[in-house]
């Protein structure tokens, strides 16, 4: 592959996200005197206006954070519970095998809204007024449709038009399904920020008063009694073709903060790379690192048979551990630090052979037992019509015959001064449930991703956080600020964003020749969005694969296939250069609408 653009270099900031507006939006805030953080903050508001099939406020966020002049991380956690009526009984008096990927039974409370603000209120320096103003503008005024939102408008048409009503309303207008590149507008949603900003101004002139009579308003105010009411308004159709009711209610929305928590992190070199905790798959990067670290990445080369088939290998070992261990921390001993623990790590690197491992295999830190829960029993039924094949999936994009990917999105950002943040934020997609008309957005569906049977880390109860897929990743270099990154793709993202890490770390690329090269993952993981899908021994790359690399990792026993080029992964990235201070910044070309910007 050939570089298509320079890394961006500057002295003020910079800020990369999966869509340009929004990545104009985060520079705009920092002309303005805002910091890095609140330019990721108005930036994640507009990607929930101009990426609706990917995210929204009634989503989920995942946030890591570092403030200049620290030698630390904060990670926030913008993953709400599920219901406290949320038990495993419940599902299976309603007779369901598993947790539907789509409708109201999988909502959680939403956690976006809190996670910004949380952020803003730790971080950030500017007020609710002036993070949400620039996302009011491109709801009100309108922004042009991106190809992929019609797409998933249009295939779903049929499913707002005779079911999911709300959704109509807002994402169909009275009309047809709108066409791409056409202007469109969501003033329900915008009519929800202004009285958010409302509620906040009215509350006080401080700005902590500000946030958090803004918090109160979306969890226990106007926007909250918009959700119960429409919860209560009657059974949706979802996944298994049948309607049921939502299980969330005023108390669960009233009861959730978000939280703020010191970061795990690993060295890898002069590096120190950290991430979310288990109740996300965050700490896989970290069980990757500590894995590699055991073998000279550098000397096999990039794109190399060795390379390919080593970071495979790790990344199964790692997320097998996953599968086996990872959930909320509040309702599970997870034991992270047996996990990375250097005895430990040595032992499962010695699992790495020279031919891949068919299957997945958790290790048992500590001498405890793993348990991987068996395959759920799907309870859909046949679709007879597009939409209902696409109902049936709990991934946000609109699956195509050959390829079935999953999406959301990522920004990240840096200032002058040093400050660095990375976020993810997903769910509350418009596949993913019904949306609320009067708000202008669905809720979010991340409760699919657990299990139905008792004793795992991520099995379903009352109150407990779904294992998050959502990674973004701040990395530090001898202590000092270096890098912050994140890439949609769901369960793959740590695969992506490592290779991303490794392209800079050990083979000295910069930021955007990073993202350029060929990308790959294992399918060997079952899938956190139904039907959980799998295929063992699988290894995708992308087309720009050497032909004798494949037919080396074929020898070794993988199932190579082949995808298109500039198909996987969408990462972006912002950082200090070394010794100079400068801010830089990347995005990938892959999907062609994310932008870095940089002054």
């Amino acid at each position: 592959m050939l570089p298509s653009k320079p890394e961006l270099q500057g002295t003020s900031g910079a800020v990369a996200s999966t869509h340009w507006l929004a990545s104009a939006t985060g520079m705009r805030i920092l002309a303005k005197g805002g910091n890095a953080f609140d330019a990721a903050i108005a930036a994640g508001f507009v990607l929930q206006v101009v990426e609706p099939h990917f995210n929204g406020p009634g989503g989920d966020v995942s946030i890591v954070a570092h403030r200049a002049g620290r030698d630390d991380v904060q990670a926030i956690c913008g993953q709400g519970p599920m219901p406290e009526a949320a038990g495993i009984d419940a599902f299976s008096e309603l007779g369901l095998n598993s947790i539907p990927g789509s409708g109201l039974l999988p909502a959680c409370v939403p956690g976006a809204f809190g996670g910004w603000m949380r952020l803003l209120a730790e971080f950030g320096t500017m007020r609710v007024a002036d993070v949400l103003e620039p996302a009011i503008g491109y709801a009100e005024h309108g922004f042009p449709l991106l190809p992929e939102t019609a797409r998933a408008i249009t295939v779903l048409a049929p499913l707002f038009q005779q079911e999911w009503h709300g959704s109509a309303r807002t994402y169909l207008t009275g009309g047809p399904a709108p066409a791409a590149g056409s202007r469109f507008r969501n003033p329900a949603l915008a009519h929800t920020y202004r009285q958010l900003i409302k509620a906040a101004e009215s509350a006080s002139t401080d700005r902590d008063a500000q946030i958090q009579a803004a918090h109160d308003a979306f969890y226990r105010g106007f926007v909250a009694e918009e959700i119960v009411e429409f919860l209560e308004s009657g059974p949706m159709l979802d996944a298994t073709g049948r309607r049921h009711r939502g299980l969330l209610t005023a108390d669960d929305l009233a009861g959730w903060q978000p939280t703020v928590e010191n970061a795990p992190s690993h060295h890898y070199g002069p590096y120190q790379a950290f991430k979310p905790g288990p109740w996300s798959q965050g700490p896989v990067f970290l069980q990757q690192l500590a894995l590699l670290d055991g073998f000279d990445v550098a000397r096999m080369g990039p794109g190399s048979a060795d390379y390919l088939h080593t970071v495979v290998e790790c990344t199964k070992l790692a997320m097998a551990d996953r599968e086996a261990w990872y959930g909320d921390p509040a309702f599970s001993d997870v034991p992270l630090a047996g996990l990375l623990d250097p005895e430990y790590t040595r032992q499962r690197r010695a699992l790495v052979e020279e031919k891949a491992a068919p299957e997945l295999v958790p290790g048992e830190p500590g001498g405890r037992r793993s348990f991987l829960p068996p395959p759920s029993t799907s309870d859909t039924v046949t679709a007879d019509q597009e939409w209902q094949f696409q109902l049936q999936s709990g991934l946000p994009t609109i699956l195509q015959a050959t390829t079935a990917k999953a999406d959301t999105c990522t920004v990240t950002a840096v200032d002058r001064h040093g400050n660095l943040v990375a976020a993810t934020p997903s769910g509350g997609w418009l596949k993913s449930s019904p949306a609320i008309g009067a708000l202008g957005f669905p809720l979010g569906t991340r409760g699919q991703s657990m299990h139905l049977v008792d004793g795992h880390p991520n099995s379903l109860a009352g109150g407990k956080r779904p294992r998050t897929t959502l990674s973004p990743t701040v990395v530090l270099q001898d202590g000092e600020p270096f890098v912050a990154f994140g890439t949609p793709g769901g369960d793959r993202q740590d695969q992506w964003t490592l290779q991303f890490f490794l392209n800079v770390a050990d083979f000295g690329f910069d930021l955007q020749s990073a993202t350029e090269t060929t990308t790959f993952h294992t399918d060997g993981v079952p899938a956190s969005f139904t039907p959980h899908a799998c295929r063992p021994g699988v290894l995708v790359a992308e087309e720009t694969c050497d032909p004798g690399v494949v037919r080396d990792l074929e020898s070794r026993g993988h199932e190579v296939e082949l995808v298109p080029e500039y198909s996987l992964g969408r990462v972006c990235a912002t950082g200090i250069t070394p010794g100079e201070g400068f801010v830089r910044a990347a995005a990938s070309p892959r999907g062609r609408h994310a932008y870095a910007v940089c002054e």
